[in-house]
């Protein structure tokens, strides 16, 4: 067993390996670049080594780099995590000159299916059902029209070097594949060093689903179950859980036997993923194959109790495995969220800066119930613009789907970060939205679900009741504290009025609140005017905490609590809402009070995130129609074009290309 292993990678794919190694007794060394100087990971390793400026193409996507940390540390032994190098033939044989060991598969089986036009060509010589495409070089964007025409629309072009969503375009039309064949060369050339795409059929109402395979280098191969990933936004994985709704075990052990039998062509010598288009009738086709460790793959860990990273390791040292096939088991579910520092208020457009609060719900086995973080940041840590937007990747398991999915709830609703903007709300929207709980699923799911976008919401019906009634029980909360401040005054004993009017937003709640024994019992107002059923809440909450936790009626409930004037900002399954708790008089002058409008930006086109301007596609002077392209702007590794929302004339442009921009920063005007 190697004594020491190099870390190529970074973010929470290097703390998650350096957890496995540690446990192993095997030393560990991060490379890290100007932007990770202080990044969790090369805290957590035993030693680290700087690979150059912020930029992956500067520091993390340099070979010889990585090459160099390891002669200078004496690492005998490279993981490469996902991403950046992990799926480079040239990488793996460079370690191999080197005489360092790989832990991923032989260069050979990285040739045949890491590059996804190759993986095609070798699947249709192996038999395996492929989706119909065009698997050759394409010359130029009229070349990709022609080739998008003859399969018929809609087509996906995708980078042949790609994944995590990065240089792949959905496109409907001519004009779209023009497009987007350019975007996508950019992003591939940008994200991987390699500006090859190809286009493929999109299958309509399709699922994502794929098979962990694991083999070792004495011709053993197994497959652990699969994965579904359909929960997708712009084709880059939102949720994933293992096993599959979809999935009879039939169709499991054909999809498991034709991974396996892929893997053995390619005589494939470690974990990997094979993946499939589905359709809603069982049927599937051969996608692509990740020779590599998949972001997903804790939901296999979790189901299986097999460790992907430990056995990933062990092979690279040349042990056999000592798991057959009859031996893996699939037990439970488990539910995975991905996330993202991104503004889902905003078009989940990138967001940056520092975490000033990062509070994860703490890793957990209660009972049937586990909860598991892989993250890569630390309260205080900052989310850098040059790499990927993840921060977390929260995982539930329990004994069935709807457990899994409740316990993956109420983790995101005790999810606690402030500084940036993130992706919980709209997670735990997604995780309480009765069409995932019923298991239909496909990768139209969030555009087919929400149509315009995700905005802010106003409770109703038992979500309202509940922010209403732990809105009340904080504020009785405070009240009981200030009657506590020491040095007052003696007098007769303050009676506190019961009947107070919750403000959700500027929807009204009316009830009763009062303490009894060690809860606090709300009773809403019935239409006759009277006080309704009692209703119980219990919890150790106090001023001053991030999360209130406990139950009400005895169903746990979780809420986040930020203090605001006048009241507070209460979080819940995927509701932010600003509460006021008012008595009945204040509540009569507070519906008096003005309501504030936000200043409209008039003719500007603001900047939507922090980016790089990559191009200017208007000139000072130039009449403009809706929907055409006004400029680029690249944030964490993606091209994200700003189009005219109206007809008009570009009065003055206040930015060039490669100008690094904040959010709102003034890029053009209007006449």
């Amino acid at each position: 067993m190697f004594k020491k292993i190099l870390i190529a990678n970074r973010g929470e794919i290097a703390c998650r390996i350096i957890k496995t190694a540690r446990r192993m007794g095997i030393e560990t060394v991060a490379v890290f670049s100007d932007a990770d100087r202080d990044a969790l990971h090369v805290e957590m390793a035993d030693e680290a080594v700087h690979i150059g400026p912020p930029q992956a193409a500067e520091s993390y996507l340099l070979i010889d780099k990585i090459v160099d940390a390891c002669r200078k540390t004496g690492a005998e032994a490279v993981h490469p995590g996902y991403g950046f190098l992990s799926e480079r033939e040239s990488f793996s044989r460079e370690l191999e000159k080197a005489g360092i060991v790989f832990i991923g598969p032989n260069p050979g089986a990285i040739a045949a299916m890491g590059d996804k036009i190759e993986s095609k060509k070798a699947a249709a010589e192996a038999k395996v059902s492929t989706v119909p495409g065009y698997l050759g070089v394409i010359e130029d964007d009229k070349h990709a029209v022609k080739i998008a025409d003859e399969i018929g629309y809609p087509v996906m072009i995708k980078a042949s070097a790609g994944g995590g969503g990065k240089g792949m375009r959905i496109a409907h039309s001519t004009s779209e594949v023009a497009e987007g064949f350019g975007l996508a060369k950019a992003e591939a050339k940008a994200s991987f060093g390699d500006d090859r795409v190809f286009i493929e059929k999109f299958i309509v109402d399709p699922r994502h689903i794929e098979i962990q395979v694991l083999g070792d280098k004495h011709g053993n191969v197994i497959y652990l179950g699969e994965r579904e990933c359909s929960i997708q936004r712009r084709n880059q994985k939102v949720i994933e859980e293992a096993p599959s709704p979809l999935l009879d075990e039939t169709t499991r052990r054909k999809m498991g036997e034709q991974a396996v039998a892929l893997a053995k062509a390619v005589n494939y010598d470690s974990a990997g993923t094979v993946e499939f288009v589905a359709g809603q009738d069982k049927s599937f086709y051969f996608l692509e194959m990740n020779t590599r460790l998949q972001v997903e793959h804790p939901v296999t860990e979790l189901v299986t109790g097999i460790d992907l990273v430990e056995q990933m390791i062990r092979v690279a040292a040349g042990e056999k495995l000592t798991i057959a096939q009859k031996d893996v088991a699939l037990t439970g579910w488990a539910v995975e969220s991905r996330v993202y520092a991104e503004d889902p208020y905003r078009n989940f457009l990138p967001s940056i800066g520092r975490l000033v609060k990062y509070r994860p719900p703490a890793e957990s086995k209660t009972g049937d119930i586990t909860v598991r973080n892989d993250t890569g940041v630390q309260e205080g840590g900052e989310i850098s613009i040059y790499y990927d937007p993840m921060i977390a990747k929260l995982v539930t398991h329990a004994p069935s789907r709807a457990a899994a999915i409740e316990a993956q709830s109420q983790a995101l609703d005790a999810f606690y970060v402030d500084g940036i903007r993130h992706n919980i709300p709209f997670l735990s929207a997604l995780m309480n939205h009765p069409r995932w709980r019923e298991g239909k699923l496909s990768t139209g799911f969030i555009a087919e679900e929400f149509p315009k976008g995700f905005g802010p919401r106003t409770p109703e019906g038992d979500a309202a009741r509940r922010i209403a009634a732990v809105g009340a029980a904080i504020d009785h909360i405070y009240g009981e504290r200030k009657r506590q401040i020491s040095g007052q005054m003696n007098g007769r004993p303050v009676t506190r009025e019961r009947s107070r009017v919750v403000w959700l937003d500027r929807s009204e709640v009316a009830l009763d609140v009062s303490r009894e024994g060690d809860g606090i019992v709300v009773r809403f107002i019935e239409a006759d005017g009277k006080p309704g059923q009692p209703h119980t809440l219990m919890s150790s909450w106090k001023p001053g905490d991030a999360v209130w936790q406990g139950t009400l009626d005895g169903l746990p409930v979780v809420v986040q609590v930020r203090a605001m004037p006048n009241g507070f900002r209460l979080v819940h399954q995927g509701y932010e809402v600003p509460v006021q708790v008012y008595t009945g008089t204040e509540a009569t002058a507070a519906r008096l009070m003005p309501v504030g409008a936000a200043a409209g930006t008039g003719k500007k086109v603001l900047c939507p995130m922090p980016g790089l301007v990559i191009s200017i596609a208007v000139n000072e002077g130039q009449e403009i129609k809706a929907g055409e392209t006004l400029a680029v702007i690249e944030a964490m590794k993606m091209q994200n074009v700003l189009r005219s929302e109206r007809d008009g004339v570009v009065k003055k442009i206040h930015v060039q290309p490669g100008a690094t921009l904040a959010v709102d920063a003034l890029i053009l005007e209007f006449a």
